[in-house]
């Protein structure tokens, strides 16, 4: 079920996308400022983006409870694939070959990573020493990046913020796992007189910012690979570190697990470089390249 649960994540997350850009991209061309808010929270495709956003925070919290960050987060990495079958059958584009290829590599790559790398173990709460620690460390990397991402070209910026971001929802993801804990334990009176829903409040807050600073800098084809790529190795770091989860003790199957994370990676950044430029339907009776630098859409918690 916790797959079954980060799965549904992902897909939500990739519904929320697609259908709140479609919802924008619709508005009249003279529509902007209140108007256009006004149109758009009168849109009802715009409306249910919001309600795919909320299901997908849902899922991601019910996966993290019942399941392992080592496994949750890398498992979100396929929302890029759920995002480009929604492209192809609902918004009816194109889609170049490699992009598909690139898709199952990184469906493959996953597969070989939770098989081999066989995460187990784990401990519901961490000392209160490593998470002190463990948030400021991950604070102080978002926050070197952040301040790195003031100079450069557009696409070193956006790639900056886009790592930044990352990092904090990596740690956003431990305060999910802790509040849903804090819940279960104490009921909904109880987890508010707790730390975690406060610091997930808050990261959530930075993590945001930090991701429209990546998008707003610079091309998404820059910041997006980022994005999806490093928040899943700093949740592994912080899934051992805080909450004592590990792997197989067999150097080769790790060396195998490792193998097929790379492989991974190497899929989503060939997938976020391949996929369409926009998600505009195809014209009636033209067929598509499909070629373009960059894919819309992205995760994150």
């Amino acid at each position: 079920m916790v797959i079954i649960f980060a799965l549904l994540a992902a897909l939500s997350n990739a519904v929320n996308e697609a259908t709140q850009h479609i919802a924008s991209i619709a508005a009249p061309r003279r529509s902007s400022g209140w108007r256009l808010v006004v149109y758009l929270f009168r849109n009802p495709m715009w409306l249910f983006g919001w309600v795919a956003l909320a299901a997908a925070f849902v899922f991601q919290a019910l996966a993290l409870h019942n399941g392992l960050l080592s496994i949750v987060q890398p498992v979100l990495a396929v929302e890029l694939v759920f995002m480009l079958l929604l492209r192809r059958f609902w918004i009816h584009q194109s889609i170049r070959p490699v992009a598909w290829v690139s898709a199952t590599v990184t469906c493959v790559g996953l597969t070989v990573f939770v098989i081999a790398g066989q995460p187990g173990g784990g401990q519901p709460t961490p000392a209160s020493k490593h998470w002190l620690t463990a948030g400021l460390a991950c604070c102080a990397c978002a926050g070197v990046l952040a301040v790195a991402a003031r100079w450069g070209s557009p696409a070193l910026r956006a790639a900056l913020y886009g790592s930044a971001a990352a990092v904090m929802w990596a740690l956003v993801a431990t305060f999910i796992k802790a509040t849903t804990d804090t819940l279960t334990e104490f009921g909904v009176a109880g987890m508010f007189t707790r730390w975690p829903v406060y610091a997930l409040a808050l990261g959530s807050v930075a993590a945001l910012f930090l991701t429209q600073a990546a998008l707003h800098v610079g091309p998404l084809r820059a910041s997006q690979p980022f994005l999806v790529i490093v928040d899943p190795i700093v949740s592994i770091a912080l899934s051992v570190w805080l909450f004592g989860e590990h792997f197989t003790s067999s150097a080769g199957v790790l060396a195998l697990a490792a193998a097929g994370f790379a492989v991974m990676c190497a899929g989503v950044v060939v997938l976020t470089q391949t996929a369409p430029a926009t998600m505009e339907a195809d014209p009636p009776g033209s067929v598509r390249s499909g070629a373009g630098g960059r894919a819309d859409g992205v995760e994150g918690g």
